[in-house]
């Protein structure tokens, strides 16, 4: 890992605490926010690779963890990963891995149709399958419950992977390696 990397890291953790003051849209009956932050893990993912996207996740998530206020409504804590929305949390991490994975993996294939899919595959079908993983254990309900539930937030988030995918298009078009040294 080199100085540029370190930078690129730190820069989409702050992306992620910044788009945390995005005040969440909590859904009624569920009680559970829809952010603008999982559209800072799948842009880390896209733009800086599996390795460097995922640690980028990871170092916001340790400034949650450690208390820093960097979720959306102010939150943080360790408390956080305990509660319903802590599997997606974790989530975040794991998305933007299998989005750089697989946009590293098929570099000499994308187009606008296949980062789309990559980003929904990584984004949305790998975060919710561990989201709602964790939202049956903590809630006690089953994982097809929880799955259910869920689904309004997908249309928001599929909304967000179009939006990522036009920036990581176009940040391709300047840089065509990528955020990569």
């Amino acid at each position: 890992m080199n100085t540029r990397d370190i930078v690129y890291i730190a820069l989409f953790a702050s992306l992620m605490a910044i788009l945390g003051l995005f005040p969440p849209f909590t859904m009624p009956f569920t009680g559970a926010p829809i952010t603008v932050q999982s559209a800072g893990a799948m842009l880390a993912g896209a733009l800086l690779g599996a390795r460097c996207g995922a640690l980028s996740v990871v170092l916001f998530l340790v400034l949650v963890a450690l208390g820093l206020p960097l979720l959306a409504g102010g939150q943080g804590g360790f408390g956080v990963f305990l509660g319903p929305t802590g599997g997606f949390l974790l989530g975040w991490a794991v998305s933007a891995f299998v989005i750089g994975y697989l946009i590293d993996k098929f570099q000499d294939y994308l187009n606008g149709l296949s980062v789309v899919a990559i980003i929904a595959f990584g984004g949305i079908v790998v975060l919710y399958g561990l989201g709602n993983a964790w939202v049956a254990v903590a809630v006690d309900i089953s994982y097809w419950q929880a799955t259910v539930a869920s689904v309004p937030f997908m249309i928001g988030d599929a909304l967000k992977v179009f939006a990522v995918t036009g920036l990581t298009l176009a940040v391709r078009r300047t840089y065509p390696e990528g955020l990569r040294a």
